[in-house]
């Protein structure tokens, strides 16, 4: 198996128990080149952390930009890469798949929330099967559901909305759902009924992630705390300097 796509999607697929896949977020060249040494077999590039090294804030990256951040992280190692694009910056299903397959990757991140503001979840499914079709195979889709990070009605039931959309979602062709931020007692249930792999938001700590993997996660990213640490370190040193 050669194919970078097929090899990415097969790293998903049966996986232990307290052993998913961990696709750490390198932010440039550089540290994606770091994260390929340290030995992990694939890369999930976050749109945070990217914005954060262009100077943007979260969520306000031009696309252009983000596009040409991520080809040079596709560029710069010999794994796979997936990358966040945020809710696709407006562009349709088609054009999407061409901006990535020209960027390199081999899937991407695709949120159900524009502006804040969840979009409707027939109106979501239907936006990715669109780009399932596009894409042929050609590209992994992460499907995230946003019901946790955004305002619901009063009296929605959270854990209900997250796993009707997970499931239209990945009827819809998804290869992943990725429900950010949803309570680690939802996972098992999350994982039991979603017939697909369950991306799970989690920090870089070796127990959080096998805990999450023992709740049901099949793959573990963690967004742009890899970029946020390393600010965090450079600010250390330099004050430790002056």
């Amino acid at each position: 198996m050669t194919d970078p796509v097929s090899v990415f999607r097969a790293l998903h697929h049966r996986r232990t128990p307290g052993d998913p896949l961990v696709l750490p977020g390198p932010w440039d060249a550089a540290s994606a080149r770091a994260l390929e040494e340290a030995g992990f077999p694939a890369l999930a590039v976050p749109s945070a952390g990217v914005a954060a090294s262009l100077g943007h804030e979260d969520g306000r990256t031009p696309a252009g930009e983000m596009f040409a951040a991520v080809a040079r992280i596709v560029h710069a190692v010999s794994v796979p890469v997936s990358a966040d694009i945020e809710a696709g910056y407006g562009l349709t299903p088609e054009e999407l798949v061409d901006r990535l397959l020209e960027a390199g990757v081999v899937g991407c991140n695709l949120e159900d929330s524009v502006d804040g503001v969840l979009v409707d979840p027939v109106r979501q499914a239907d936006r990715l099967a669109r780009f399932r079709a596009a894409a042929g195979g050609r590209l992994f889709l992460n499907a995230r559901v946003d019901v946790h990070v955004r305002e619901v009605p009063a009296g929605t039931d959270r854990a209900a909305a997250t796993l009707e959309r997970a499931l239209r979602y990945a009827a819809a062709g998804a290869d992943c759902v990725y429900p950010i931020a949803a309570p680690p007692e939802e996972l098992p249930g999350l994982a039991a009924a979603v017939p697909v792999p369950l991306n799970a938001f989690g920090t870089p700590d070796p127990a959080d992630v096998r805990r999450l993997g023992g709740l049901g996660a099949g793959r573990v990213t963690f967004g742009p705390a890899l970029q946020q640490r390393a600010v965090a370190a450079a600010r250390e040193a330099a004050v430790r300097l002056r």
